[in-house]
């Protein structure tokens, strides 16, 4: 079992990289994707969108494919400002129009859409808002604005005009980390890569089923890889 990640950007490769290593400890990660050889995965981060559906895409394609030795491409990204279901038709259509599922053959492309994005998922942990001192007035705002507490991180708005929704996401996620006297950025994820943050998501989609069902999806998916090599 040998898994290929393609990742958005620099902080899903972070992320990804401290996660798996809880919800897949069966598999080894490699540093180059031609290193794998039994039970591996790499994690490759595409440089961004639209090249994790373009160019880096059809390169990631032909490398894996020489390589011989990959079950999985697991293509990992934002929806932004798209629908879930928009978004996977852009990659959809990409990889029909150069031919990349032939290209695949017997390789099993699965897409992960972060809707809206990684921050947005970890906006999910209830523990963080469990505040232990006053809010100061930016946060209490954002709280009073969508209580993430209690509602879908995925079915948040952004907010302002002035920005997008993953750009609030991500200001309501560090302003979230402050009021927990510590810190949040892209390059930095910190306490995010922890096992008790994953937790808390995990335990968010238990008690919570429909919300954050793209993070769901991926936990879905490492149950199934899980299962896969049980019975080997």
């Amino acid at each position: 079992m040998n898994i290929y990640f393609l990742l958005e950007g620099k902080t899903e490769k972070k992320i990804y990289g401290s996660w798996l290593e809880f919800l897949l400890p069966e598999l080894e990660k490699v540093q180059h994707y031609h290193q794998v050889k039994h039970n591996n995965y790499c994690l490759v981060s595409a440089g961004g969108f639209p090249l994790i559906i373009g160019e880096e895409l059809r390169k990631t394609v032909e490398k894996i494919k020489e390589t011989g030795k990959y079950n999985y491409l697991v293509i990992c990204l934002d929806a932004d400002e798209e629908t879930v279901v928009s978004r996977r038709q852009q990659i959809e259509n990409s990889m029909k129009r150069n031919d990349l599922y032939l290209k695949l053959g017997k390789i099993e492309p699965i897409f992960i859409i972060q809707n809206r994005c990684i921050e947005t998922w970890l906006l999910g942990n209830r523990k963080m808002f469990d505040f232990k001192q006053p809010l100061e007035k930016t946060i209490s705002d954002y709280v009073k604005y969508y209580d993430l507490s209690m509602e879908d991180p995925e079915l948040m708005g952004n907010y302002s005009q002035h920005y997008n929704h993953a750009k609030f996401h991500e200001l309501y996620l560090k302003e979230i980390f402050r009021a927990n006297d510590t810190s949040y950025n892209k390059k930095f994820p910190r306490n995010a890569q922890n096992e008790s943050y994953l937790d808390e998501l995990k335990k968010r989609v238990t008690s919570e089923p429909e919300h954050l069902k793209t993070f769901q999806y991926f936990i879905d998916f490492c149950q199934k890889i899980k299962k896969e090599l049980s019975v080997k």
